[in-house]
């Protein structure tokens, strides 16, 4: 039970909508989600496949506990071979959407191949078609959701969509639903603009079942009364994942204009603090409120404005079009948005912040990979490598809040400097002749921890199977107590296992330090056939991780890409707990291989594949 034990099959080149039954046998293996995803795409996709080409697969898969009263229980995942990377992608979201498809019927859809011309799926309960999008090319994802309500006479219809940038193949542009949330990493919303689907938009009525109903609700019940008091879930709700940038300047691990420092002096003027400060024009502060994902009783996302009063919204963008689109309240920064374009990019006015980040939302742009992006272009500028007649006469430096601005806008449509950000930092940096300013692995950009103080986080976004990920591993805890390398391996690789599990339920990571884990196997147990228990789960999630790093390694992937970038491994950290120290790989993966049953080279030993049963 709780699989709908449905996948729905679309062949966009043959306009094609079929239903087959859910292989139960990889669902007991792989759980749902990112790793039942993942099984489906690494069975039908050759590794080698070019990532914009028909012939790569978009995977949308829900978990056994998506759509139901378990905590947070709304997630979803795109699975593809990544637009931006050339690895396997797994793009988790929250929001409504993931809930709304489980409800519907269906545990995955699988979309192949390219439509002729522009289209989007509509999907109610069995009812499912694909209709023309060529009203809806070119728009943003604000203009296309309300669009496709309208249309289709639902008001009520869950939406995720592309904007300009998925159209136009940005290499990092994203899936966006409910407005502001994302399937935002690697490139999965470039995947689906090269196969010209505009939207999925979906109506379901089916619900969920769960195999004990009684004990289902029993172990929500007990995992409630350890998640609400928990003082990590008060503080997520109050001050949401933006409490972390005090927490990472103070220690010295806050990526700062493009990794060359690791505490920024201006975040006083952006941290989670900033937000709740009341404006000179009009009394009232940037943040609004909080917002929750289906089931969630956190409420992390965030509400915001722009100061009415702000040029920024008063303004035309390269366009002509009014920027007064952005003076209502929408999705706020988060920590890795405020990041991004902040510190990264040496930028401390909290309006363009917003701005940009209201940009990427409606646009479809993956906000870290932006900025990132944008930050290592201004190190270019800065360096004489990028010139005025690159960036047709915009000084394109650290700590401009304009250059920010326009540097964003210009990477939404794809024109001018903006087309070369786009590409992002690796591409950029190599086209400009300085591939070492790019603080990426394996192509994806940094999030916003420094990896020269924070050890564990260092190997693990150097063995991120989905290129450099936050998400991937739980080190933290231990690297904000230990800046050492000693038991980061062990650690790293435990949690990469747990997360991998997490991640396939159809439950958010974040409820990891909110409660324990044998409450997510206790929920599963009683919603799902096969008995489960936490030993079980970390079994499910290394079969995922090593399933995920074969399809890698047959995609080109080697040891030698398990690395950072030459910066943090050569210039020591300026300040903080890491203060004049390095990144240093070299004990750490050894080590690190060794605990996953690989050999020197990175590759998984036949045993290991065997225990495993890959």
């Amino acid at each position: 039970m709780s699989w709908q034990n449905k996948v729905l099959r679309v062949d966009l080149s043959t306009a094609s909508c079929t239903v087959e039954a859910l292989r139960l046998d990889w669902a007991q293996a792989y759980l749902g989600q990112r790793g039942l995803g993942s099984k489906y795409f690494t069975e039908e996709v050759d590794p080698r496949v070019d990532p914009l080409s028909p012939e790569n697969k978009l995977i949308i898969a829900t978990g056994p506990l998506t759509a139901t009263s378990a905590p947070t229980g709304g997630r979803s995942s795109a699975i593809t071979k990544g637009a931006l990377t050339g690895a396997i992608a797994a793009s988790n979201t929250g929001g409504m959407f993931g809930a709304e498809l489980k409800q519907a019927g269906y545990d995955l859809v699988i979309i192949e191949g390219q439509a002729q011309a522009p289209v989007y799926l509509w999907i109610r309960d069995e009812q499912v078609e694909l209709r023309s999008a060529e009203a809806l090319w070119g728009q943003s994802v604000w203009q296309t959701e309300p669009w496709l309500r309208r249309e289709l006479g639902e008001p009520q219809a869950k939406i995720a969509s592309i904007g300009r940038a998925g159209e136009i193949g940005v290499k990092y542009a994203c899936i966006v639903n409910d407005m502001d949330r994302a399937y935002g990493r690697s490139g999965v919303g470039a995947v689906m603009g090269s196969k010209r689907l505009k939207a999925i938009a979906v109506r379901g009525s089916c619900g969920v079942q769960v195999r004990d109903p009684e004990r289902f609700q029993q172990a929500v019940h007990n995992t409630m009364a350890v998640m609400q008091p928990s003082p990590v879930r008060k503080r997520f709700t109050t001050r949401g994942t933006h409490n972390m940038m005090d927490v990472t300047n103070r220690f010295g691990a806050l990526p700062t204009r493009n990794c060359r420092d690791v505490q920024f002096e201006g975040v006083a003027s952006i941290n989670a603090d900033a937000v709740t400060l009341k404006r000179r024009s009009d009394g009232k502060p940037s943040l609004q409120g909080n917002k929750a994902c289906f089931a969630c009783t956190i409420g992390c996302g965030r509400i915001a404005t722009i100061d009415p009063a702000s040029p920024l919204v008063n303004g035309n963008d390269p366009e002509g079009a009014d920027r007064a689109r952005y003076r209502p309240p929408s999705g706020g920064l988060e920590y890795e948005t405020a990041y991004a374009f902040g510190p990264m990019c040496g930028v401390d006015d909290l309006d363009a912040l917003n701005y940009v980040n209201f940009l990427s939302n409606e646009q479809g742009l993956d906000p870290i990979s932006l900025g990132v992006s944008i930050a290592a272009a201004m190190e270019l500028f800065e360096e004489g490598a990028i010139t005025l007649a690159d960036t047709d006469g915009l000084e394109l430096r650290f700590a401009s809040a304009e250059a920010l601005v326009r540097a964003a806008e210009l990477t939404a449509i794809g024109a001018g400097i903006g087309a070369d950000i786009g590409l992002g930092a690796a591409r950029l940096c190599r086209k400009y002749g300085r591939p070492e300013l790019a603080m990426v692995v394996k192509g994806q950009e940094f999030p916003g921890y420094d990896p020269r103080a924070l050890k564990g986080m260092a190997l693990a976004y150097a063995t991120s199977n989905r290129s450099c990920c936050h998400m991937r591993a739980r080190p933290l805890v231990d690297d904000f107590a230990n800046v050492t390398t000693e038991g980061k391996a062990e650690m790293v690789k435990t949690t990469q296992d747990l997360v991998a599990a997490i991640d396939s339920s159809g439950i958010c990571v974040f409820t990891n330090a909110m409660f324990p884990s044998e409450q997510l196997a206790e929920m599963l147990n009683a919603a799902c056939d096969g008995g489960w228990d936490l030993q079980r789960l970390h079994r499910v999630g290394e079969r995922i991780w090593n399933l995920e790093r074969r399809f890698n390694l047959a995609a080109g992937f080697s040891k030698s890409d398990d690395r950072l970038p030459e910066r943090t491994v050569t210039e020591p950290a300026r300040g903080g707990a890491g203060s004049g120290q390095v990144a240093d790989l070299s004990i750490m993966l050894n080590e690190y291989y060794q605990l996953r049953g690989w050999g020197e080279d990175g590759v998984p030993l036949a045993a290991t594949l065997d225990r495993l049963a890959l």
